[in-house]
C-alpha cells in the first residue's frame, strides 16, 4: 500500500524557520499581472523553492487580498515581497546590485530553458509578464537575457503561474546540483 502522508508527516518548517533558511538565489519580478489567483500561485511556488524575494510591479495586486490568499495559502507571510510601480526600475536596480536579469519570454534571441545553466555564484532575477501582453519590451531591452520554455503544441504560451513553476523548478534543480 502507498499511504498518503498526513500534514504532520511532511516535515514543514515554520515561517520563522523559512525566514532564516538559506534561499535559492532567485528573485521573481511580476510585471503587470492581472489575475490575483496567478499572484497567489507564484507566492506559493516562491515559498516551495525558497525564492529570495518577490517584486510585484505595475498593476499587479498586493496582499492582503482574499483572492491572493486563496491560492497562496499562507505563502504571503513567508516570502519576502515588495511592491514597485515600475518593473523597469526594479530590473535596473537589481542589475546594479549584481543580479543577472532575465525575462521569461519568447524573443529572437531567447535561450531555451533546458540549454541554460547558471554560472557559479550567479544570482538571477526573473521577470514574468502579463497574461496577455507578456513582459514589456522596454523591460526586455534592459534584461541581460531572455529564457524561453520550449513548447510543442498548438498553443504558444503557458499561464504565468505554470510558467513560474516550470522555470523556478528547473533553476532550483540546477542550483541544487551545483552545490553537490
Amino acid at each position: 500500500m502507498n499511504r498518503k502522508l498526513k500534514l504532520q508527516e511532511l516535515g514543514r518548517i515554520s515561517v520563522n524557520q523559512f525566514k532564516s533558511a538559506e534561499k535559492t538565489p532567485l528573485i521573481l519580478i511580476l510585471d503587470n499581472i492581472r489575475s490575483l489567483n496567478n499572484v497567489g500561485s507564484v507566492f506559493r511556488t516562491a515559498d516551495c523553492f525558497r525564492v529570495q524575494q518577490l517584486y510585484l510591479c505595475g498593476i499587479t495586486a498586493c496582499p492582503p487580498h482574499r483572492d491572493i490568499h486563496k491560492t497562496a495559502i499562507g505563502a504571503t507571510e513567508s516570502v519576502d515581497w515588495a511592491y514597485r510601480n515600475s518593473t523597469l526600475e526594479v530590473v535596473e536596480d537589481l542589475k546594479k546590485k549584481g543580479w543577472k536579469t532575465m525575462a521569461v519570454e519568447q524573443t529572437q534571441q531567447s535561450i531555451s530553458l533546458q540549454d541554460y545553466f547558471p554560472q557559479a555564484d550567479e544570482k538571477i532575477a526573473l521577470v514574468l509578464g502579463n497574461e496577455v501582453d507578456g513582459v514589456q519590451q522596454e523591460v526586455i531591452d534592459q534584461c541581460d537575457a531572455t529564457l524561453e520554455i520550449p513548447q510543442f503544441g498548438t498553443k504558444h504560451s503557458l499561464n504565468i503561474s505554470v510558467c513560474a513553476g516550470v522555470v523556478v523548478w528547473d533553476l532550483f534543480i540546477k542550483f541544487s546540483r551545483k552545490q553537490v
